[in-house]
């Protein structure tokens, strides 16, 4: 439990490094509000006279505030410490590294890179059971005195602030950060998939004992077995039923391959396994 708790500690930080990274480098110097807090101080960094880094500071911690008022504890203590430190890791890098204009004149790819660099950091943020606070705070409670579902709250404040960069930044950084918005859900949805993705192994074969031995005391997976018949051949058969993470299901397809060259397998690709030994809901 202990060597757990370290290893999700510094998948947290490194989440927080990410994001942090993405919004000072990237998003605050080209205007791009791509909705959430970071959005909102990017814009009143422009309209004010303080900047982008001191207003994300500011409004993490009213929100912060906000959230204990209206949640109580939970706003949860990961999601206290993701706002505080990237409010705080802007902070340093706007000091040791002082930007005034874009990192290059290419801003699509620019936009291409925090949205990528970002969402890689929110999904290690989410795998370690975190939020990064924000808006986020805002949508629970909608959802807990309004009823509203949490999805739809975040979605819709997420639009509103990516319009905004319409009338403060232009037609041009506004269709910037709605393009932003939309490839940074897609790429977030896809990396969790993919993180998560496990494969599903029908085996049917005459060798169902030396199958199942081998991923049962090799691999270390569970195996369900039936007997079945094929009707084209008539002969009696073992059908085993298995899931796997990836890496697995290259050395099991190679064993199934070796045991028995005329099994008949059916390999398919699931987005998630709840249960012992993969996700716990």
């Amino acid at each position: 439990m202990t060597f757990k708790k370290i290893q999700n500690f510094l998948l947290l930080n490194v989440g927080v490094l990410l994001l942090s990274i993405g919004i000072y480098f990237f998003i605050i110097p080209n205007g791009f509000a791509t909705g959430g807090v970071t959005g909102v101080a990017t814009i009143l960094g422009k309209i004010t006279m303080f900047s982008a880094s001191v207003w994300l500071w500011i409004l993490n911690v009213a929100l912060l505030l906000v959230g204990f008022i209206f949640l109580g504890k939970g706003t949860g203590i990961k999601t206290i410490y993701c706002s505080l430190m990237i409010s705080l890791l802007v902070n340093v890098f706007e000091y040791i590294i002082p930007l005034s204009t874009p990192l290059s004149d290419q801003p699509f790819l620019e936009l291409v890179y925090a949205m990528l660099i970002m969402s890689v950091g929110s999904v290690i943020i989410f795998k370690v059971k975190a939020s990064s606070g924000g808006t986020e705070i805002v949508a629970l409670i909608l959802k807990k005195y309004f009823k509203m579902d949490v999805g739809k709250a975040l979605t819709y404040a997420d639009l509103v602030v990516a319009l905004g960069s319409f009338f403060v930044f232009g037609v041009t950084t506004g269709l910037y950060s709605l393009l932003g918005l939309f490839i940074r859900a897609f790429i977030i949805d896809s990396v969790i998939e993919s993180v998560n993705s496990c494969k599903y192994f029908i085996v049917i074969t005459t060798k169902g004992d030396e199958i199942k031995k081998y991923v049962m005391n090799d691999i270390n997976r569970g195996v369900t077995t039936h007997k079945v018949v094929g009707e084209y051949t008539g002969e009696d058969k073992i059908m085993l039923h298995t899931v796997c993470r990836r890496i697995e299901a290259i050395k099991l397809r190679e064993k199934v391959r070796e045991i028995d060259p005329s099994a008949f397998t059916i390999i398919t690709t699931s987005s998630e396994i709840i249960g012992r030994g993969f996700s716990r809901i």
